[in-house]
């Protein structure tokens, strides 16, 4: 079994970022976040933080998540969200200069995560180039025996009339899945549209999660209400799937008791 978390929509900002909308919150949910995935037992083998990892891009910022998450025990994938400016996070993370997009993969815990850039600078809504859709088709050819994870900030558009802000358009959501059909993948970890939400899409199940600066009002059905609330999700991969456990971090809830282990035992 692989077991691994998914964090995703960090949108952190450096006090000394002037961001206008900086609540100061999605630090401090960094930093209680760090704390509880470091005092899971068993470690998870991986952490994946799925885009948005900065509110404006800038390098303090950058230089804020890389502090934050230094701590872990785990090893971090991140991907490139469409709040992000690849210089800026290149700049502190290192590797080529310049705005290519950011993408790479990587053999964890029994998966082959592959990790894809869904940001189209000056754009809300996301894409997929066709430098990673060969950089895709040849991953998909490697490690053959590995499940793949793919990891992108924007999920393919499971419905034609869906907004189209939130999704990747529709040209790459079709090539994408022509590109994975046949292939053994694991699941789709994606974020962007902050609310916990599982689909399968061709046979392969989309998590997200709403992330950790706020989550989004299901009931309204009109307009974009924004709600406090976190979450992280602990995956399990098995022979027989994935399983998805979306953990509330905020806002606290009420502790009503605790039944100890000895008495669940004893359940029939």
């Amino acid at each position: 079994m692989t077991r691994f978390v998914h964090l995703t929509d960090l949108h952190i900002s450096h006090p000394d970022a002037n961001d206008p909308k900086d609540k100061g919150t999605s630090r401090d949910a960094m930093k209680r976040v760090v704390g509880i995935i470091n005092a899971m037992d068993p470690q998870p083998d991986f952490v994946v933080a799925s885009g948005d990892l900065t509110n404006m891009g800038d390098l303090a910022s950058y230089a804020l998540v890389r502090d934050l998450l230094k701590p872990l025990k785990s090893p971090v994938v991140m991907a490139m969200g469409n709040h992000d400016l690849r210089d800026g996070f290149r700049a502190v993370f290192g590797g080529e200069e310049g705005d290519a997009p950011y993408f790479h993969d990587a053999v964890l815990g029994g998966l082959h995560v592959v990790t894809l850039d869904t940001k189209v600078p000056g754009r809300v809504a996301g894409a997929i180039c066709d430098v990673q859709f060969d950089f895709l088709s040849e991953a998909l050819l490697r490690h053959l025996g590995l499940p793949k994870l793919i990891v992108m900030h924007h999920p393919p558009r499971v419905d034609d009339d869906g907004l189209p802000w939130g999704t990747i358009d529709m040209a790459s959501t079709k090539k994408l899945a022509e590109t994975l059909a046949g292939h053994n993948i694991a699941g789709i970890l994606s974020g962007h549209i902050h609310i916990n939400q599982i689909h399968q899409w061709h046979g392969i199940p989309i998590c997200k999660n709403s992330g950790m600066d706020y989550t989004i009002d299901l009931l309204e059905r009109q307009d974009l209400r924004l709600l406090e609330g976190t979450t992280m999700t602990i995956c399990e991969h098995r022979a027989s799937g994935l399983s998805v456990n979306f953990v509330p971090l905020s806002p606290e809830q009420k502790d009503l008791g605790t039944i100890d282990r000895a008495r669940l035992l004893a359940f029939t």
